[in-house]
């Protein structure tokens, strides 16, 4: 009989068998051969094939840069198995970049404030020096192109790499930031209860000072400069970069004066920490913005901030109006009006319908005027409504309403709004545009009483201005009925102004009556002491009230110029600015020279 066939092996002790007989032939083979290492390319071929780095040493560094995402360079140097010096003029030789050497060149002041400090540190960069729509890099190695990429975004420039060495670069760049924090936290905070500062925005608050850590020198020293400028009653403040210098103004009683010079390396760290309170776009350097803040000021004041950014020569100017609700007076009587220019402007008032335009230069105190007439008209049978950009002081009883561009909310559409919401009395903040006055002029026309302003030098111009924006001649005449026009003066301190000895024919050239000359005139200057500013205190107002009457509305209709309307008042015994300004001369309230910085005879 015919033997069995063998049955198949078990799988199991087959692929036992196949172990052993692996292990078997490894050991008779020895260890297994490690892995060969990747050939080297780019700067490490380079390194090795000039002998300045071995093989091994590189073959580690290339490992341990790939492993912890540095640059090669950084590895070499760090460890310290090459030369800063040979390393650095090799990139150079690789890349086709030029090589500099740190010690012989000082990077320009304008190149120090392009690129933030967050980006010096992160990628470890050095600006040099800028060239038209270039700006020359300090960088160790060329292959960092994502800095390169981060600096054209930062700076809306073409950045050029120069290499440098590895270890200067380092030592400059921390002499360079730490430079910075140095001389931002020598200021003098002391005298300053800057925590107590808080941001209020949408009804949340959010603390400035615990905004941005690694920035807490230049955050501190920004709401220094907020503090100081408020307890000062400020009502602008400038940041302004120029090629060599950095100084931060603020205007006080309508003059500006010079508050601090930080050093120029920190000009684009203000200007970013001002975006960033402001809710700004920190990255657009290229276009100018606009944006608003409110600080809380301890105990319980709140401050509101218009903040616009401009991009200059060199940098961001970056200027904050301050908008202080508690420091403006809406009572008609605290704002300098004579009793005469009083009545009239009380009597338009109380009319059921025209148009009231306040004008002059900005910051002249037109809004404050327009809010005294409202203050007076706010009572509980009046519906009032306001457009204004922004609304400067909240008045309760009055619909308020912020103008928005952005969103097509403009002035024109705000006045179509109101006038479907059965008003008694209109504010718009300013005429700006044709649409705008055709819309005002219909208001006043319709049985409306509105007011606005204009930016005019004199009431006579005022007119002539509305024609040239489009306004028919018969329609201003209709509808205008008194125009003010308006400056603030500083007034004299009373307790340091002296007199001051001016000739007889000086004070009938600047516009005095020679029968004023000759019964006596004393004339004040300021002179400054401990309670004022240089001799000032306070700010007035100083007014021309001018009503348009029949004979300056033929005027108008005949289509006459502003010369014309200017003899017309005169005539009918309404003074312009600069003769209100001569009667608080005469009365000691303003010098002379004051009255000549603000008008112009």
């Amino acid at each position: 009989m015919q033997r069995d066939q063998a049955k198949p092996d078990n799988p199991v002790r087959a692929g036992a068998r196949s172990r052993a007989s692996g292990l078997a032939e490894g050991r008779r083979r020895g260890p297994a051969a490690a892995a060969p290492p990747e050939p080297l390319t780019g700067l490490a071929r380079r390194l090795l094939r000039e002998g300045i780095v071995g093989r091994d040493a590189l073959h580690e560094a290339v490992r341990v840069s790939r492993e912890q995402s540095t640059s090669l360079v950084a590895c070499l140097v760090s460890t310290g198995r090459g030369d800063p010096a040979r390393i650095a003029v090799a990139a150079a030789r690789e890349f086709g970049v030029p090589a500099l050497d740190l010690d012989a060149v000082e990077p320009s002041p304008e190149s120090s404030t392009l690129i933030p400090a967050e980006l010096l540190r992160q990628h470890r960069v050095l600006p040099l020096m800028r060239r038209g729509q270039r700006v020359f890099v300090g960088i160790a190695d060329p292959t960092n192109l994502k800095a390169l990429d981060d600096i054209g975004f930062q700076t809306s420039l073409r950045p050029e790499a120069v290499v440098v060495e590895y270890d200067k670069l380092e030592a400059r760049i921390g002499d360079s930031v730490g430079a910075e924090d140095a001389s931002i936290a020598a200021f003098d905070f002391t005298d300053f209860d800057l925590d107590g500062l808080q941001l209020v925005e949408d009804g949340n608050d959010a603390d400035p000072v615990n905004a941005d850590v690694d920035d807490a020198p230049v955050v501190r020293f920004v709401n220094r400069i907020m503090l100081d400028c408020v307890n000062r009653g400020a009502s602008d403040i400038h940041f302004e970069p120029y090629e060599r210098t950095y100084r931060i103004r603020m205007r006080h009683d309508g003059v500006l004066s010079e508050i601090a010079h930080p050093p120029m390396a920190v000009a684009g760290r203000l200007a970013a920490r001002l975006k960033v309170m402001a809710r700004l776009n920190v990255a657009e350097r290229r276009m100018p913005q606009d944006g608003r803040m409110r600080m809380r000021v301890p105990p319980d004041r709140a401050i509101d901030l218009r903040v616009n950014t401009c991009p200059t020569l060199f940098g961001e100017k970056v200027v904050c109006r301050l908008l202080d609700p508690a420091s403006v007076r809406t009572d008609i009587d605290d704002l300098g009006y004579d009793e005469g220019q009083k009545a009239t402007y009380l009597d338009h008032l109380a009319r059921p319908h025209g148009m009231i335009l306040v004008t002059g230069p900005t910051g002249s105190g037109k809004t404050v005027s327009l809010y005294a007439g409202l203050n007076t008209l706010n009572t509980p049978d009046r519906n009032i409504a306001t457009a204004e950009d922004p609304a400067e002081i909240n008045l309760p009883g009055i619909n308020q309403v912020n103008v928005n561009p952005k969103v097509g909310l403009t002035f024109a559409s705000c006045l179509r709004a109101f006038l479907r919401q059965d008003p008694d009395i209109i504010m718009v903040g300013e005429i700006r545009d044709l649409e705008t006055a055709q819309v005002a002029i219909r208001a006043a026309q319709t049985g409306h009483l509105v007011l606005s302003t204009l930016h005019t030098n004199d009431a006579p111009r005022t007119l002539t201005r509305l024609v040239d924006m489009g306004i028919k001649p018969y329609a201003i005449a209709s509808s205008v009925s008194l125009i003010i026009a308006q400056r603030l003066a500083r007034t004299l301190c009373g307790a340091c102004k002296q007199p001051a000895h001016i000739p007889p024919d000086a004070l009938i050239k600047e516009g005095f009556s020679p029968q004023e000359v000759a019964a006596g005139l004393t004339i004040y200057a300021a002179r400054g002491c401990n309670r004022c500013s240089a001799g000032y205190r306070g700010r007035t107002g100083i007014f021309q009230v001018m009503p348009v009457s029949e004979p300056i509305g033929r005027i108008i209709m005949d289509g006459g110029n502003a010369s014309q309307i200017a003899r017309q008042a005169a005539a009918e015994g309404i003074r312009d600015v600069r003769r209100s300004g001569l009667a608080r001369v005469r009365r000691g309230l303003i010098g002379l020279e004051e009255l000549n910085r603000i008008t112009v005879d």
